[in-house]
């Protein structure tokens, strides 16, 4: 077990203890600083005029995999159809369907 290695006799390595506490405390500064840098790039893009709605769903479909996000999309595209949201039909082939 893990807390064997940290623990003798009832006591905590405390050096231990402190690296581990200041590791993830840069740790955290460091996310910080990305999230204020991915909302600053997030904002330039507004303003140059692109939907920031649609990046981040385009980031979010990269992260996939391209086997998986084929077979969401076409769950999806299934899922509109049988809903009659299917915008490429008609609205007399979407009845019909």
């Amino acid at each position: 077990m893990a807390a064997t290695s940290t623990v003798s006799n009832g006591e905590v390595s405390s050096e231990r203890l402190r690296a581990f506490v200041a590791r993830i405390e840069k740790l955290e500064a460091d996310k910080t600083t990305v999230q204020d840098d991915l909302k600053d790039v997030y904002a330039e893009a507004k303003g140059t005029g692109f939907d920031v709605r649609i990046l981040r769903q385009i980031i979010r479909l990269r992260r996939i995999d391209k086997a998986d996000r084929q077979e969401q999309e076409e769950l999806l595209e299934l899922y509109k159809a049988a809903l009659g949201m299917d915008e490429g039909l008609s609205l007399a082939d979407q009845r019909a369907a």
